[in-house]
């Protein structure tokens, strides 16, 4: 048994194709164990969330993505020999994951996460080579190219960006950590790359940090038409008035009593998290919950107040905005804000509506939201778009009165954020269903 196992692993690290095995043998059990541990960490990496469009074949790529220089297009990650990365061996799979260094030499942007998948263990690097050679279809699709323009689209200097801003270290257990936190860290920094979106960026578009070694890590960033959460221990923009259990819930059904999962989230739930091992959500949690606050300037004591609720029961509308609240927004988050958890989110004290950037709760407000899909079913409420009901004017006063209601303290949002917005994004589709499918 030992030697076919060995084979195997000489098998991938030589990068040649997998050869057919009787399915009886333990070569073939092993083969199968390997796959079916490589599409657990594709779930945990949600590789097929950015790596597919809607309507198109699972890892064929084409789904662009929003950057300071202009839309990158995802690749082809099929084992297609021509378009995809059939020709990979092992050590060309790795350098891409791990190094962002393509076959044939050229440098992948840094919308790719491998500042994040350069803390994946070897093993783990193995597992999703075998998945994605083995079990995945491969879809004859040309990669579409970025929009970056000439010169800013010149590759070369990204390897100096690489010698400057990635740590091409392996993730190392933290030795005062128990093995839960650690393994909470190493899917959080690491298959689960959530810095690279909730992590604010420099200048040069680097993440401002790896690890929670500095407080900046996971304390919220601009996103494409969004703003990705704080995920530290705020009180008000973070995540301290959440419990570990409320986090593993979001984590596995995209709800819980304090928010429901928006923008691309969303894909976070449908093609990740919703799949991991209760343990494995629990460690994450864990970590998260580990997190000193990031915002030393933002009160961490938010209390509720009932005064909004008794004006709109008094049919009072002295606040700009509350009567167009009590028209559109009172029937589901009701007059006291609490709406009704898990499925109707709270606005009162919702990080969300609190946010510093008000682009989530704009864009939200506007456009909806798109289904959470657990198990295979919707859930049953959803955000609608307001873009047709309400003008610039309405929608940043109703904005507004959410951020300045039942307690929350945010600054108003003005008619021309509303129509930067909207001229940027479309209405969600929300009765669209069609799941990726991974195999």
């Amino acid at each position: 048994m030992m030697r076919n196992v060995a084979a195997l692993a000489l098998l991938l690290v030589m990068g040649t194709p997998f050869a057919q095995t009787d399915p009886a043998t333990p070569a073939a059990a092993a083969e199968a164990n390997l796959i079916n541990k490589g599409e657990y960490l594709a779930h945990a990496a949600n590789c097929v969330a950015c790596h597919s469009t809607h309507d198109g074949a699972a890892y064929a790529g084409g789904r662009g993505m929003g950057t300071p220089l202009g839309t990158v297009y995802a690749t082809n990650i099929t084992p297609d020999s021509e378009t995809g990365i059939g020709q990979y061996s092992l050590q060309d799979f790795e350098r891409a994951m791990r190094r962002g260094v393509a076959r044939d030499g050229h440098h992948l942007y840094p919308s790719m996460p491998y500042p994040s998948y350069a803390k994946i263990s070897d093993a783990d690097i193995a597992a999703l080579y075998a998945y994605v050679m083995k079990a995945v279809k491969p879809v004859h699709q040309s990669n579409r190219p970025s929009e970056i323009p000439w010169p800013l689209n010149i590759r070369w200097p990204l390897a100096i960006w690489n010698v400057l801003f990635l740590d091409k270290r392996p993730y190392e257990a933290a030795a005062n950590q128990d093995a839960q936190w650690n393994r909470g860290a190493y899917l959080v920094q690491g298959l689960g790359h959530c810095g690279a979106c909730h992590t604010p960026r420099g200048w040069l578009f680097q993440e401002k940090t790896l690890t929670q070694a500095n407080r900046l890590y996971l304390s919220g960033a601009p996103l494409d038409n969004w703003s990705a959460s704080d995920l530290a221990g705020d009180s008000a923009l973070g995540l301290a008035r959440w419990s570990q259990a409320d986090l593993v819930r979001y984590l596995q059904s995209g709800h819980n009593a304090g928010g429901t999962a928006f923008g691309t989230m969303i894909d976070v739930i449908n093609y990740s998290t919703q799949y991991l091992s209760e343990e494995d959500n629990t460690a994450i949690a864990h970590y998260l919950k580990s997190l000193p606050p990031a915002h030393s300037d933002v009160p961490q004591d938010w209390r509720y107040d009932p005064a909004t609720a008794l004006a709109l029961k008094a049919s009072q509308f002295n606040a700009p905005g509350s009567m167009v609240y009590l028209q559109f927004c009172a029937p589901c988050h009701q007059l006291d804000g609490k709406g009704a958890a898990p499925y109707i989110p709270t606005l009162a004290g919702n990080p969300a509506v609190l946010d510093r950037d008000p682009i989530s709760l704009i864009n939200i407000t506007l456009n909806g939201t798109a289904p959470v899909v657990v198990g295979g079913t919707p859930d049953a409420y959803r955000m609608n778009p307001f873009r047709s009901l309400l003008g610039d004017r309405e929608l940043a006063a109703l904005v507004s009165f959410m951020r300045s209601a039942w307690g929350n303290h945010a600054a108003a949002v003005t008619p021309s954020q509303v129509a930067d917005l909207r001229a940027k994004t479309d209405p969600v589709n929300y009765d669209r269903l069609d799941l990726l499918r991974m195999r």
